[in-house]
């Protein structure tokens, strides 16, 4: 199927920069970041199917440290998710972190409201 809405004629419809060089650069960019967020799933998967929050009854004493391992990968992800999928990755610093600084402060804000919440009802379980 043609289409109709390039001029065949002129040179510059038809280079958008996609060389075989350029094809290549962005294949090997996608199989790294599916790699890297491969890898941190991996290690994810790992650690929950490997550590206990209870050992035959008795609560595990690093299981924050779990927590926040977790915690800190899925934020690691999230990042390196919206750096280099929605191209933000590719800006200069300073227009990062205007980008990701208000949605870290919310996430941590969360952090905070879910373990304040988890320590109030935890209590009232437990009395």
């Amino acid at each position: 199927m043609l289409r109709d809405d390039l001029d065949l004629d002129k040179e510059y419809a038809l280079s958008a920069n996609h060389d075989e060089e350029h094809g290549k650069a962005l294949r090997k960019k996608i199989w790294k970041v599916t790699a890297i967020l491969t890898a941190i799933t991996i290690v994810e998967v790992i650690t929950g199917g490997s550590i206990k929050q209870y050992y035959e009854g008795v609560p595990n004493s690093s299981w924050w440290i779990i927590k926040w391992a977790f915690i800190f990968l899925t934020l690691v992800k999230a990042g390196y998710i919206v750096l280099s999928f929605m191209h933000l990755g590719d800006e200069r610093k300073n227009f990062r972190y205007m980008i990701l600084g208000p949605y870290i402060l919310f996430i941590l804000y969360l952090i905070f409201h879910l373990f304040t919440e988890a320590t109030y009802w935890g209590e009232i379980i437990h009395q």
